[in-house]
């Protein structure tokens, strides 16, 4: 049985979404610095960078808006956005290519004569291909006059120290179970939303947003109690393994799982797994199988 959806969620794109939760040391730093813009020039890069799902995308927005009055222009690459050689749209592709931003810097190029402060936001740097990333390092080497550029990071690692050495970074921190619950109140009202779940979220509301829409909660929970059931069998688990393999964004709750039962060893050696399950198998329910097979083992052992 596939997991259950609701249409009736509807959770704003970080553009529209007026309501930030957290951060507010972060936003504050940078109003400070746009403020004495005039006595001390304003840092020209900003890397947002954290975990998925933690609002770094709507902290970005919130920023370019606040200078929406100060600013002749506002560019935006993401995959939304996504173009590929002949102008085309890709916004179903996997990475950002170089043509997205090569049209963005020639965009920039004739705005160069309004004079105003321009904005230019990257959502996200680590979707960038390896030829827009150098493309986007040329333009940061001598940024142009009054330009901000407001880079949203999920993995700081995947940004070239090149890149992270002309920016001020600013590490932003997963949110709190009060600060989920004020987001789940908001978003999802009319769910009940317990301890467990926003634990499980590790601090990211995309996490429990994107449960909600795959239905990978209720997965979650098979899956929890599948793992607790000691006359479970193979035919269980390949079933189990099936239903997960369905949805590849929730690939990540078999993580849960190991840390749900602190089988920290599974770890490491489980994320590899999970890593190559898109890269190794045509088949990845059997990957996934194992993974949980494992998993049985381990709380067998230490039973």
């Amino acid at each position: 049985m596939a997991p259950r959806k609701k249409e009736s969620y509807n959770f704003p794109n970080p553009m529209d979404n007026n309501l930030l939760v957290g951060h507010v040391g972060v936003l504050n730093s940078f109003i400070d610095a746009w403020n004495k813009r005039d006595e001390h020039p304003i840092h020209p890069v900003w890397i947002l960078s954290g975990i998925r799902g933690i609002g770094k995308a709507t902290l970005a927005y919130r920023i370019a808006k606040m200078v929406q009055g100060c600013i002749g222009d506002f560019f935006i690459i993401d995959m939304e956005r996504n173009i590929d050689k002949d102008g085309k749209s890709k916004a179903d592709g996997k990475v950002i290519s170089v043509y997205t931003v090569r049209n963005m810097i020639e965009k920039m190029q004739m705005s160069s004569m309004s004079g105003g402060w321009r904005v230019i936001l990257i959502d996200s740097v680590d979707e960038l291909n390896a030829a827009a990333s150098n493309a986007m390092l040329k333009m940061l080497e001598e940024p142009p006059a009054k330009t901000i550029f407001l880079l949203v990071v999920h993995q700081l690692s995947n940004v070239l120290p090149t890149v992270r050495s002309r920016a001020r970074v600013e590490k932003l921190n997963p949110l709190s179970i009060s600060e989920l619950r004020e987001l789940c109140t908001k978003f999802i009202p009319e769910e009940d939303i317990g301890t467990a779940m926003l634990r499980l979220a590790n601090g990211s509301f995309g996490k429990i947003a994107n449960l909600k829409k795959s239905g990978g909660d209720e997965i979650y929970e098979e899956l929890i109690e599948l793992l607790e059931n000691q006359r479970a069998n193979s035919a269980d688990i390949m079933g189990m393994a099936r239903k997960i393999s369905e949805y590849p964004e929730l690939y990540g709750i078999l993580l849960d799982a190991i840390a749900y039962f602190g089988l920290s060893d599974l770890y490491t050696e489980t994320t590899h797994n999970i890593s190559d399950i898109n890269r190794i198998y045509l088949e990845p329910e059997i990957a996934i199988f194992k993974i949980i097979n494992e998993i049985k083992k381990s709380l067998a052992t230490c039973s």
